[in-house]
């Protein structure tokens, strides 16, 4: 029988800005973003707002009033903004998607409006699944409010809730119609908050750009501090590079078995859930990236010299490269931290992919770990661990 076969070639138009100040009255920018040049007005959007957002800035809520009503004429706010808790919390059931696709109906917003999410990457996640999926698909615009999702989560183009005890095993690749980085939603977050995101800029720039590297660690003494101009130029580069990878990949919808951007990831998601989410995303990365770094030395991939920098400026930036959770055992005395290998492997399919390095700003694809150097590099990162407590006090995370 005959068969037809055609390739379908779309194009996305995805869009990052940064500015100061997006709920100012003066301030054009998310106006501009939904107007877009479009003659059809007003604009109709439905606003998710991270809750412990909403608390740290108690005039928040009456900003955004304020400049959807400046603005009247092209924009419209069809509610109050829909304040949803923020966190890991959020993408652990079904329950709020469902919640703000019943908005999405109540309110009429179609395929022309906005749904805008003005929180962090966990908030972002769960809303973007929401959009992806009313009406097959609306208009998405994201305000990322954490040095994490500014320049990684935020930037990207997946959504999704975690499921079945797996991060993100519920989900969809829609790119948002927008992305608006305004610098200072930065300022009231903890300083764990805060330096959570900066393991993200060293990932990347360890398997993409040494410069940047170094970069990062020219900088390090002031992004400890949290000084503004080193942490704004950290999260334009990162959020920069992350994009480079989205548009150049070949890959942007990871249909492949590789996921070259989550270097250090395959441990990270598994610690994650092994600590009930205690521990942050960027907390558990940092941890993730050390153990790859010691076991890409230990098979021979990565001078020792560089493998040295890396976990110094790990530290020097504040995070604590150990956790117990590391160490805990199934039923059957086997380590639950391994487990994590083959659900990296099963949430794309196909082979084990994992990436390591070369060199700082060169990594690589391997399908196979061995499994008695993984324990060798978690034996060393344990005593590295041990080590620096005797000699310093481990940065608290504040």
């Amino acid at each position: 029988m005959p068969s037809i076969e055609r390739t379908i070639t779309v194009a996305w138009r995805h869009q990052v800005y940064f500015t100061h100040g997006v709920f100012d009255a003066e301030n054009p920018r998310l106006r501009e973003v939904m107007i877009n040049g479009e003659a059809r007005l007003p604009r109709k959007a439905l606003l998710v707002l991270d809750e412990a957002l909403a608390k740290a800035q108690p005039t928040l809520v009456q900003q955004i009033h304020a400049y959807f009503k400046t603005h009247a004429d092209t924009i419209s706010l069809v509610s109050p903004p829909l304040i949803i808790e923020g966190g890991e919390r959020a993408k652990n059931a079904f329950f709020h998607v469902s919640e703000i696709h019943s908005q999405i109906d109540r309110h009429h917003i179609d395929r022309h409006s906005y749904l805008i999410c003005v929180g962090g990457g966990a908030l972002l996640d769960m809303v973007g699944l929401a959009a992806s999926t009313a009406h097959r698909g609306i208009r998405h615009v994201r305000i990322p409010t954490t040095t994490l999702s500014q320049n990684d989560s935020g930037v990207g183009v997946k959504n999704g809730i975690n499921a079945f005890g797996k991060k993100n095993f519920i989900g969809s690749f829609s790119p948002p119609f927008a992305v608006i980085n305004d610098f200072q939603f930065l300022a009231t977050l903890s300083a764990r908050d805060k330096r959570s995101g900066y393991v993200e800029a060293v990932k990347v720039a360890c398997i993409r750009d040494r410069a940047f590297f170094e970069e990062i660690e020219r900088d390090a003494d002031a992004l400890r501090d949290f000084e503004p101009s080193a942490m704004h130029r950290l999260i334009f580069r990162c959020a920069e590079l992350h994009m480079n990878h989205i548009a150049t990949s070949g890959d942007p919808f990871e249909f492949g078995s590789a996921r070259p951007l989550d270097f250090g990831h395959w441990a990270a998601h598994k610690l994650e859930q092994l600590s009930e989410y205690r521990l942050r995303h960027g907390e558990a990365v940092a941890i993730g990236i050390a153990l790859d770094v010691i076991y890409s030395r230990m098979m021979g991939h990565l001078p020792a010299a560089d493998a040295d920098r890396i976990l110094r400026l790990l530290e020097r930036l504040g995070f604590t490269l150990w956790s117990s959770e590391l160490l805990h055992e199934n039923t059957e005395g086997q380590l639950m931290l391994l487990e994590g290998l083959e659900e990296f492997r099963e949430h794309l399919g196909g082979q084990l992919t994992i990436t390591l390095l070369r060199e700082i700003g060169t990594g690589f694809e391997t399908h196979e770990m061995h499994r008695p150097r993984v324990f060798e590099a978690l034996s060393e990162l344990e005593q590295r661990h041990r080590a620096e407590g005797r000699h310093k006090i481990i940065p608290a995370h504040g």
